[in-house]
Order: structure tokens, then C-alpha cells, then sequence
């Protein structure tokens, strides 16, 4: 269990002024200057050591993703965007750090735009965030007062801007090359990679896409050592991790823990456990809607990070953990997840357009037992069909729920099936 001076995130419940004061007393923009005056390469390096992934989902190493930035400049200017645009189902990780501590994100936005060589970081926050955005405003305008970030950022000699930009509320824009055209005015649509954003991104210009929880921690990483951040967790999956646990639990939280602590131990500890005890528990999400579900003989002994969800088939994504005990209907769960993934589809690929409709079409007869048990490997077929084959991986978060519930709960579906065919003949 992760100790108390071990946290990142100590104002993750708004306890505290969340304000340039009541940050400052928490340690945040604390020689800001001597973590720039560390050096570009110097920096990277650091967050490479540390063993940082990814907290948007994919868990890609975030200081070799910083590393892809161009080191001499052609005479385009680099950008830093940050993907505030928090959507998936599930997950609130992200507008408890802009709401409560808002000052560690623009800290953040600082050290890691400088470190690739950026001369202004884009806040792509998601429409619905109206608390987060006026706070995250009133935090931009007290950094560039105290001369935290602007002309000549903490002291730095480094001219470095923060612009806060409001999407409107589109999953598909939570995908980085979607975000971007969204950020340049255009519909919110994946472009097709390569070129990668390192190189051609918002305005053509080289650029990095980042989720704010990778961003907010990484001066807290520069200021306690690599050593300290590495030294938590497990191998190639190091550090802290925020998690949102949900559903039916008796205490639903968010709450940040030790990569690779025990599934089970998160619950109990911190959210009081699954209601009606934890032999009341079906079916864990472990990571958002998007990753396949784990029925409990697995939730029983899983460790919560990248790897350990990989090898029994489902991933970490955001770690926002959605639980579901045996009152839930999980053919009916997952087909609401498969409505979702249709209605946020952009229509660009036609794998993803038609597929997902289609799927949920099949998923809404296997709810009420309509369908013939052959449609059940037609839907995998489908799904397989569809997983890969897109610009981006919504085909991929509209298939995998999907294959988890047939990988795990078959025979909940032909069961369903068979006694609807046995009610008609009665």
C-alpha cells in the first residue's frame, strides 16, 4: 500500500486551497527554475529512467515519447498538447487533478514543453468540464501574474505560454490526431499515422500529445529523483497511479496507489469492498469501458498494472475499475457499452461505421434471448474483423468488451437463449 509521502496528488479531494498559495504550500512550482536548468536532454533522460507510462491508456513510455521531438528546429515552432478531453466511460482521474490541483498540471505543461522544446502548451479539456476549465482559467492567469509561466517562465530565461482550448464534447477527440484537427478547427476525425504527430501535428508543426496525469507528475519525478518513482510499483510498470473505482462497491472513489497492487486489495481497502462481500462479485472492468471485462476467479489475484492485465487478456487503459456484482445483467452492461462505442463511432472507417451498429444490433437480441447460439461466433468473427482494421483503436474498444463477455460469460448468453427458445415452445 502506497505511504502518505509517497502521493503525488495530496489535494486529490479538494481539501485544500487549490490556488497558486495553497499549491505552493504543497510543494508545487518549488524551484521550478533549477528543474529547467537541469537541460532538455537531461530531463528526458530522467523521465526515460523513471520508467513513466503513459496514464491516458496505451501506457507508452512518456519520456521516449518526448525524445521523438525534433532537437534542432527547420523554423516550425513544437507545441505540447495536453489531452484533457476525459470521456471514457468510467474514468475521472483527470478533472479531479484540474479541479483540485490545477497549479501541478501547469507545472507540468512548463517542465515537460521545455524539455521538447515547445513554445506553448494547448489544454484540450473536454465541454462537459465546466468546474475544471474555470479553474484551470483562474490557475493560467495567476501562473502568468506570478511569472510562473510567459516571458521568461520562473526565471528560467525560457518564454513559454499555456492556452486553454474547450472541446465540445466528443469521445472520438480523446484519440491524439483527432484532437488535433478538433484543436485546428476541423471535425474531429483520426488522420492516418504516419506522419506521426512528433513531426507533422497541429498546424504541421512538430507536436506531442499528452494525458494530464503523465504531465502533472512529472516535476514531482525531476524534484524526488527517478530513483524514487522507479523504485515503486513492479518492473516496467513503476510509479503511482490514480484509480476510479465505481459501480457496486460501498464506497466509490478515486484514489492514487501503488502500480501493481492487488485488484482485490484496491476494492477492499479503498472502497469498501463490493457490496454484499466479495463473493458477490461477478465481473470486474479493470481499466474503462473499452478493455475486456475479468470474471471474479481472475479478479481474485490480479495485480493492477500494464502487464499483469495483458497476460489474462484485458489491459489497464485509464484504471478506472467498474465493478459489477451478481445483480447485473452483464450481456445487458455490455451491450450498453456497445451502444456507446456506435453513437461515438466518426463514421470514417467502415469497419468501425457499420461494424459497431452491427454489433450492438446482435448484442440487443442476445439481451432478450432472441438470437440463435451460431450468432454468437458470427458476433466474434465480426469483432475480430473490425479490431485492427481502423484508422484509430475505436474499433478496437468496440470489439474487445464484447470478446470479453463471450470469452467469459458464453454460457450466460446460450443459457439466455436456450430458455427464451423453451418459454416460446411452452
Amino acid at each position: 500500500m502506497l505511504k502518505d509521502q509517497d502521493r503525488i496528488f495530496t489535494n486529490l479531494y479538494g481539501q485544500q486551497d487549490w490556488k497558486l498559495k495553497g499549491a505552493q504550500a504543497r510543494g508545487v512550482w518549488d524551484n521550478t527554475k533549477d528543474l529547467i536548468a537541469l537541460g532538455q536532454d537531461a530531463i528526458i533522460d530522467r523521465m526515460k529512467e523513471s520508467g513513466l507510462r503513459g496514464r491516458g491508456g496505451a501506457g507508452f513510455p512518456t519520456g521516449l515519447k518526448w525524445s521523438f521531438m525534433p532537437k534542432e528546429s527547420d523554423g516550425r515552432p513544437s507545441y505540447l498538447v495536453v489531452n484533457a478531453d476525459e470521456s471514457e466511460p468510467g474514468t475521472c482521474k483527470d478533472r479531479e487533478i484540474m479541479r483540485f490541483d490545477p497549479h501541478r498540471l501547469l507545472e507540468g505543461c512548463l517542465v515537460a514543453g521545455f524539455a521538447m522544446r515547445a513554445i506553448a502548451a494547448y489544454i484540450y479539456i473536454r465541454g462537459e468540464f465546466v468546474q475544471e476549465a474555470i479553474n484551470l482559467e483562474i490557475a493560467i492567469k495567476e501562473a502568468y501574474d506570478a511569472g510562473m509561466i510567459g516571458k521568461n517562465a520562473s526565471g528560467s530565461g525560457y518564454d513559454f505560454d499555456i492556452y486553454l482550448h474547450r472541446g465540445a464534447g466528443a469521445y472520438i477527440c480523446g484519440e491524439e490526431t483527432a484532437l488535433i484537427e478538433s484543436l485546428e478547427g476541423n471535425k474531429g476525425q483520426p488522420r492516418l499515422k504516419p506522419p506521426f504527430p512528433a513531426n507533422v501535428g497541429v498546424w504541421g508543426c512538430p507536436s506531442t500529445v499528452n494525458n494530464v496525469e503523465s504531465i502533472a507528475v512529472a516535476p514531482e519525478i525531476l524534484r524526488r529523483g527517478e530513483g524514487w518513482f522507479s523504485g515503486l510499483g513492479r518492473p516496467n510498470n513503476t510509479g503511482t497511479k490514480l484509480f476510479c473505482i465505481s459501480g457496486h462497491v460501498n464506497k466509490p472513489c478515486n484514489v492514487e496507489e501503488e502500480m501493481g497492487i492487488p485488484l482485490k486489495e484496491l476494492i477492499e481497502k479503498h472502497a469498501g469492498g463490493v457490496r454484499g462481500g466479495w463473493d458477490n462479485l461477478l465481473a470486474i472492468i479493470p481499466g474503462g469501458s473499452s478493455v475486456p471485462l475479468l470474471p471474479k476467479s481472475i479478479c481474485d489475484d490480479v495485480l493492477m498494472d500494464f502487464d499483469s492485465l495483458r497476460e489474462v487478456q484485458s489491459g489497464l487503459g485509464t484504471a478506472a475499475v467498474i465493478v459489477m456484482d451478481k445483480s447485473t445483467d452483464v450481456i445487458r452492461a455490455i451491450e450498453r457499452l456497445s451502444h456507446f462505442y456506435k453513437h461515438e463511432s466518426c463514421g470514417q472507417c467502415t469497419p468501425c461505421r457499420e461494424g459497431t451498429g452491427w454489433m450492438w444490433r446482435v448484442m440487443q437480441r442476445l439481451v432478450s434471448g432472441e438470437a440463435e447460439v451460431e450468432e454468437i461466433d458470427m458476433l466474434i468473427n465480426v469483432s475480430k474483423r473490425i479490431e485492427g482494421h481502423t484508422i484509430c483503436a475505436l474499433g478496437d474498444a468496440a470489439a474487445w468488451p464484447i470478446q470479453g463477455l463471450v470469452r467469459h460469460f458464453r454460457p450466460v448468453i446460450e443459457e439466455r437463449i436456450k430458455s427464451r427458445k423453451a418459454n416460446k415452445a411452452a
